[in-house]
């Protein structure tokens, strides 16, 4: 994977690369997974290539599920770079729209969006470059990765065998 100048990054990324995913591969995939998210954190701490949301919308998700002192693990210390930098950062405003953003785009295979996923996806589609968005772990973004593709936004998938198996699994129909 070519990593990006800049990227959004959901939150499962963090928690993955905390070895707080319950990944159900080998041994040796587990830990390529977990390593992808691993060198993902670690280039964009490197780069200051995170962007974020004005109203730290991201930032409080990373909170509610990530220590901010920093221990014990890689995505902790994202999580307190985060905190320490955020200033720094390039971020965006989006602007709530009920269950949306008035920055997520239209698009018929976007009507099921999770709506608690839709701050990233706002984040990419309001930044001038629509930068990349680094998925972990939610299967459920496999099945929307063409519709998001189409209106610009690309998904880099960190853990791509393990989505996709997850997603065909979960949805037999839409196999792709």
């Amino acid at each position: 994977m070519k990593l990006p100048e800049y990227c959004v990054v959901d939150t499962n990324v963090p928690i993955a690369a905390n070895r707080r995913h319950p990944f159900d591969g080998t041994e040796a995939e587990n830990e390529k997974w977990i390593l992808a998210c691993v060198v993902a954190i670690e280039h964009v701490y490197t780069n200051n290539a995170l962007v974020l949301d004005e109203g730290d919308e991201i930032f409080q998700e990373y909170l509610d599920h990530l220590s901010p002192s920093g221990q014990p693990g890689i995505g902790d210390r994202f999580v307190r770079w985060v905190k320490d930098n955020r200033w720094q950062l390039q971020s965006v405003r989006i602007t709530k729209n009920g269950d949306s953003y008035n920055e997520f785009p239209e698009h018929e295979g976007l009507t099921n969006f999770d709506h608690s996923d839709r701050k990233f996806v706002a984040v990419s589609n309001a930044h001038p470059q629509k930068p990349p968005i680094f998925e972990a772990t939610d299967s459920k973004w496999f099945g929307w990765k063409d519709a998001l593709n189409e209106v610009g936004i690309d998904v880099e998938f960190l853990c791509i065998e393990y989505v996709k198996r997850k997603f065909e699994a979960k949805f037999p129909q839409n196999r792709k």
